[in-house]
């Protein structure tokens, strides 16, 4: 019967039928967002949602600023471009924990063919009023061009720089809002562990569509046990200060980050990736470097010697994958089965273009499901 199948004698059209995602961190929470604004229906399972603060919740520790990637392929280039679009008309609501704010990198060596570079066709340079909270918005007065700064307007001991504007995001604020929003567009969010695709399979047998979003969880699960994917830590220092405004980046060896917030009064310092660690102790080595290199990058907001009551630790288990994220769809008896998992440190910069891409990956599936030829 065309635009309806049986499933355990009942019969339900597909869009009406649950699209189950498992894992609630920002790449399904970004697909949930995406799918219920398309008018499908849809539920998200997972140990942990919006608001917790567990260590392997990797998407509330996130340091979450958008930043062009280098050595990516042009579609993976384009999920970054949708992101950064769906960001900055988020930028509008100071509920969704996103904001526009001054972006200065510094490049140790000569930027390569495959480089950043290619984030200036996405970004612009906007001088706005100091109220202004979005680029665009009423007080905005003039919009300058993604540049490259002169000789004298960066530290010496780099080869070059760039200016221009970029979106950063609170997880602290992001996430909980995200939350509601999925909410307020009807979807379900279901607290549970599961420890297989078959398990979650019986809980929703009316569902013929699964998103497996679930992260690390990709490596336990029974019947996905993904080898590639593997545990890496994040420590970040926090420094809450008034100068929160501009990011910085210092791209090469001494790879550092001074990533504003400005919800919460402050900056995040890092980076640093350690392959394996699950540790949720902060490793006072780490951040004292952290906050050694954050201070040799932006002297004006990281003081030598910043007071202690100003500090604080940040810690995450993200999820990564050897070889890069996966973003797939496969047919599984009468089931379709989507994978979007392994994003590593990335996820927050491609969340919104992934999302869009699982929404076309629902319709193709969908479009099998309820066209019939005679």
């Amino acid at each position: 019967m065309g635009g309806s199948n049986s499933v355990n004698g009942s019969l339900l059209p597909f869009s009406q039928r649950p699209i189950v995602i498992l894992g609630a961190g920002i790449i399904g929470c970004a697909a949930a967002r995406q799918l219920l604004r398309a008018g499908f229906s849809v539920v998200v399972v997972a140990e942990f949602l919006p608001g917790d603060q567990d260590i392997n919740y990797a998407s509330a520790w996130a340091g979450a600023a958008w930043h062009a990637a280098g050595g990516i392929t042009p579609d993976q280039r384009y999920y970054q471009v949708i992101s950064h679009r769906v960001l900055l008309r988020m930028a509008q609501d100071p509920e969704s924990g996103v904001h526009v704010v001054d972006g200065r990198e510094y490049l140790e060596k000569e930027p390569a063919p495959n480089s950043a570079i290619w984030g200036r066709t996405v970004v612009s340079k906007v001088r706005r009023p100091e109220s202004s909270h979005l680029a665009g918005s009423p007080g905005l007065t003039q919009i300058l061009q993604f540049r490259e700064l002169n000789q004298g307007e960066y530290p010496a001991n780099f080869h070059s720089a760039w200016a221009y504007d970029t979106l950063v995001t609170d997880p602290t604020r992001h996430m909980p809002w995200l939350g509601q929003q999925i909410t307020k567009l009807g979807g379900r969010f279901v607290r549970q562990r599961v420890n297989s695709l078959e398990e979650l399979y019986s809980m929703f047998p009316e569902s013929t569509l699964f998103i497996n979003a679930s992260g690390i969880g990709s490596k336990t699960l029974t019947d996905v046990q993904d080898d590639n994917v593997y545990p890496e830590r994040g420590q970040n220092v926090f420094l809450r200060t008034d100068a929160c405004h501009t990011f910085y980046f210092r791209n090469g060896q001494e790879y550092t980050y001074v990533i504003p917030r400005p919800s919460s009064q402050g900056v995040v310092l890092g980076g640093v990736k350690q392959q394996g660690s699950l540790s949720p102790e902060v490793d006072p080595e780490i951040a004292r470097d952290e906050l050694e290199r954050a201070h040799r990058l932006a002297p004006d907001v990281v003081p030598e010697k910043p007071s202690a009551e100003n500090i604080s630790h940040i810690i995450g288990i993200r999820s990564s994958r050897k070889g890069g994220f996966r973003l797939d769809s496969e047919k599984q008896g009468h089931r379709t089965l989507l994978s979007a998992y392994g994003f590593g440190g990335g996820g927050y910069a491609f969340s919104y273009g992934v999302a869009d891409a699982i929404q076309k990956l629902v319709e193709r599936a969908e479009r099998e499901h309820v066209i019939v030829e005679e």
